[in-house]
């Protein structure tokens, strides 16, 4: 059986990631610009990162979760680097967690192609069908529109505008503002919080723009993290060829419709 149960998940766990108190509206208590290392106050970081998410014409998202639930079940997405736009154009690649291989991502439209390496059709079938599988589809894209249950289901993911819309949740009164700091280069201001034992931090870019950068949350069996970057640069145009791809029709265990 193909893991639909990972790539809905995969679509959940970003879209919860994203919606977690990404942003905020104003109206919290005051913070004076000293505290954040000479930035503006919250209010106007998280007014402006709300602003350039919600403007965005594309995005990368960088997902990762680290947690041993995510990292011990291949059937759970431990990690997807994905660029996505408002047209429900994506391209990127899955990676399932205990050894359950990875998946390249691109959709044009109403089209769809999946990749799986050969770890992955090891992973999903056993003895010699995956091994059989892993030659068969070596360097292979399954293909198909999004009419198909399954690919419609993993389109999801490239939902820019539900994303969009879900990262608009309003602060809770425990947030905390932390000094600038840098993330991989990046100059940030990370704001915390905490909810039912979890802790949610926010970074928002220190530079004029002030757009989200990262939010991560930490907790029991809990670190996840999704990055935001290559605001309004367009996905990558290439589809694969149809001498790269077979058509998902003819590929054993997977539903046609």
């Amino acid at each position: 059986m193909f893991p639909t149960r990972g790539f809905t998940i995969a679509t959940c766990t970003a879209t919860t990631a994203a919606t977690m108190g990404l942003l905020f509206s104003p109206g919290l208590g005051g913070v004076s610009s000293a505290q954040t290392g000479g930035n503006p106050d919250p209010q106007r970081l998280a007014a402006q990162a709300q602003a350039g998410l919600r403007k965005a014409t594309s995005v990368r998202l960088d997902y990762v979760d680290r947690s041993l639930t995510a990292t011990s079940n291949k059937r759970l997405p431990t990690a997807m680097n994905i660029a996505l736009d408002r047209r429900g154009n994506c391209a990127g690649t899955l990676t399932l967690g205990g050894h359950g291989g990875s998946v390249e991502i691109i959709k044009r439209g109403t089209e769809v192609w999946l990749k799986p390496d050969q770890t992955f059709w090891k992973a999903e079938l056993p003895g010699e069908r995956g091994v059989a599988a892993s030659r068969e589809f070596e360097d292979r894209y399954i293909h198909g529109s999004t009419s198909n249950a399954l690919l419609s289901g993993i389109a999801s993911t490239c939902d820019l505008e539900a994303l969009q819309q879900a990262a608009m949740v309003k602060a809770p009164a425990s947030l905390h503002v932390g000094l600038a700091t840098t993330l991989d280069g990046t100059r940030v201001v990370p704001l915390t919080f905490e909810v039912n034992g979890l802790t949610s931090t926010l970074y928002v870019t220190a530079d004029r723009l002030h757009h989200l950068y990262r939010a991560a949350q930490k907790g029991p069996d809990t670190d996840l993290s999704l990055t935001f970057t290559d605001y309004n640069k367009p996905v990558p145009v290439r589809t694969p060829l149809a001498s790269e791809s077979v058509d998902i029709s003819q590929v054993p265990n997977l539903p046609a419709s």
